[in-house]
């Protein structure tokens, strides 16, 4: 998911009364919220696709998720003491206890690969020990809506809290209709999977991906071997097994990288003569060069006449 969600997730947590377990409890529950996208510094040292084998991986498996808490805790616990030494530490701040900081980075790390396993994109939950992707095909990765709930309602806690209501309830009321929510919607993926129509090209795989904007549609990808439909409407491609892509694979990272994060791949001939992966989750005909990796020295044999 996109870090404001990751952000809102953390607050609203901290409103639903946990940032009175000790000082600097919000940063921990924020800041632990987006930790694991660390991974995102990537983009210094990787090329074109590279990001995409790398990303979700190592920063959102269990080492990580219990490592990044720890170095987060000892930040904030340092910081504290450092304000302390100096005389500039708020008055207002609760005593900062390094258990609770540890245990509440740890709540907001947690939160992160469970809403990123949500989307279509995928997740290496069980990295460095196994490098298989998890789906969970429920939410796009912006939802408007989550941002509006849990954005009104982190608003409307601190509201309560500056004005001496009770401001704990509606962030707890909230978390309630944004759990209520996700499982709404992962119902009406599996309603769009099990119902599908059509499939043009397959069934091999079916995937119901979220559309951003309307949480009740769905768009239904089917298909396999480097043959897809999306809506029962088939994309351009040729049959993968025909291509010589591991010989391409093992002499190009961009190739390898994408087919190693790709669920749906397939090959899509450019009116410029040019030859690219693409893959039918984010396929838009529009964007020629996105979530896409050329492929040079392609070379596919013909079905035989049989």
């Amino acid at each position: 998911m996109d870090n404001l969600t990751h952000s809102l997730v953390g607050a609203l947590l901290g409103q639903t009364g946990l940032k009175r377990k000790t000082g600097l409890a919000m940063p921990a529950l924020i800041i632990g919220a987006n930790l694991p996208d660390v991974d995102a510094a990537c983009f210094f040292w990787l090329e074109g696709t590279e990001h995409l084998g790398f990303r979700r991986g190592i920063t959102h498996g269990p080492p990580a998720l219990v490592l990044l808490p720890l170095i987060l805790a000892g930040l904030l616990y340092g910081f504290d003491r450092w304000q302390a030494k100096r005389g500039k530490r708020p008055e207002t701040r609760l005593p900062v206890s390094f258990k609770w900081l540890f245990l509440l980075s740890f709540i907001g790390c947690l939160t992160h690969p469970a809403l990123d396993w949500l989307n279509v994109y995928g997740i290496r939950l069980l990295e460095p020990f196994s490098s298989q992707w998890f789906y969970g095909d429920t939410l796009f990765i912006i939802d408007v809506w989550l941002w509006a709930l849990m954005g009104f309602a982190t608003w409307f806690s601190l509201r309560r809290e500056k004005r001496g209501g009770d401001w704990k309830k509606p962030a707890r009321v909230a978390m309630a209709v944004a759990v209520a929510y996700i499982g709404l919607n992962g119902a009406i993926s599996s309603v769009a999977v099990d119902t599908y129509s059509y499939a043009p090209t397959g069934s091999e795989q079916v995937i119901a991906s979220p559309v951003p904007g309307n949480f009740l549609g769905r768009e239904v990808i089917t298909g396999g071997n480097g043959l897809y439909a999306i809506n029962g409407t088939a994309l351009p491609g040729v049959p993968l097994d025909r291509c010589n892509l591991n010989e391409l694979r093992a002499n190009n990272p961009q190739v390898d990288s994408f087919l190693f994060w790709s669920r749906t791949p397939f090959i899509e001939p450019g009116e410029d003569g040019v030859w690219r992966l693409r893959d039918a989750r984010f396929y838009d005909p529009r964007a020629r060069d996105r979530f896409t990796a050329v492929l040079t020295g392609l070379k596919c044999v013909e079905p035989s006449a049989e």
